[in-house]
């Protein structure tokens, strides 16, 4: 019992080409999101709620890019690009669950910034650390709750005879149209898991942005307003982007599904909300800049002093001041 994926370009050329590409982007990805929870640890300033949330988020995107990501490497340079019922089944319930986990992480992180500016006095009471763990936990059991609960379903159906994935992965959508029965049935549960998992937070999202906007307009300062909406910009362009990909992949009928486009969007979200979001939250937020800079920094200048140091029969003693002089290069950063 195995599923063969299609989508994969079957000549050696556009193979190299795309595994080359693949890793350069999962590099970033692994790279920017680790930054961002070393730098939310090491640095007492940001231990706040809304760093933390930001730190899980990220936690979240590196497993959940990993569950799909070194499966599309793997095929794209073997010669059968297959996977078997039990792989499938448990590459779903982790996409999907980890995905609906980052669905209900931007909630809760627009829910921080509601309570922040709309209501500031009550913030230190109301968001507790205590609190946001059980928010960041409860993210992640739900969504593989709804997750399991899902692809229990899908995969307790009979499929046909054709055993092909027009997909570079097992998602809802291609799988799907593999189920030989009642379509509308079907297409109506997975209608149902997607409102739980994205229509829902995301109605929660636009609504405390509603009374965010209400409260920052009070503000008379324009330095005010401005603090106030560059802490929710980063935030929201993430969630357009994310509930933008998964809204087009899983809240409209099975009948507008074309394959093409799917797998293009697809790779949007599995490599290109995971890339951006690192480069959104550091490039527009101030802090997070100051911290990743004195980060590299700490840890380029503790190479560079490891390095500035040589080995004799006395211990380890300081090289020459002039090192050009004696013909060794310096280490730089």
């Amino acid at each position: 019992m195995e599923f063969v994926f299609l989508a994969y370009p079957s000549q050696p050329e556009l193979r190299a080409l795309s595994f080359l590409g693949v890793s350069l982007v999962y590099t970033l990805i692994i790279t920017g999101n680790v930054l961002i929870i070393m730098a939310i640890q090491t640095e007492a300033r940001l231990h706040t709620p809304m760093y933390y949330f930001l730190g899980s988020l990220s936690g979240v995107e590196v497993c959940y890019t990993a569950v799909v990501v070194p499966h599309i490497l793997a095929n794209t340079l073997q010669s059968e690009k297959t996977i078997t019922l039990l792989g499938c089944a448990i590459q779903m319930i982790f996409l999907i669950g980890l995905g609906s986990a980052d669905c209900f992480l931007l909630a809760v992180m627009a829910y921080d910034r509601y309570v922040a500016i709309c209501h500031p006095l009550q913030y230190p009471l109301t968001m507790t650390f205590t609190l946001c763990g059980r928010l960041v936990m409860a993210s992640v059991v739900i969504g593989l709750f709804l997750s399991i609960q899902l692809v229990a379903f899908i995969f307790s159906l009979p499929f046909c005879r054709t055993r092909t994935i027009e997909h570079f992965f097992c998602d809802a959508p291609p799988v799907m149209r593999l189920v030989c029965a009642n379509s509308h049935i079907h297409e109506h549960s997975v209608l149902v898991a997607a409102t739980l998992a994205i229509a829902i937070p995301f109605f929660f999202i636009a609504t405390s942005y509603v009374f965010i906007v209400a409260a920052v307009l009070k503000i008379h300062s324009a330095a005010g307003r401005r603090r106030a909406f560059s802490t929710c910009s980063s935030h929201l362009s993430v969630v357009l982007l994310q509930y933008g990909c998964c809204a087009f992949m899983y809240l409209r009928p099975s009948s507008s599904y074309y394959p093409k486009q799917d797998q293009f969007i697809s790779l949007v979200y599995i490599l290109g909300t995971p890339v951006l979001n690192p480069l959104i939250y550091t490039l527009r937020n101030s802090d997070m800049k100051g911290t990743l800079g004195r980060l590299l920094t700490r840890n380029c200048l503790s190479h560079y002093n490891y390095g500035s140091f040589q080995p004799s029969g006395k211990g380890l003693i300081p090289a020459p001041a002039n090192l050009h002089a004696t013909g060794i290069s310096p280490r730089k950063c």
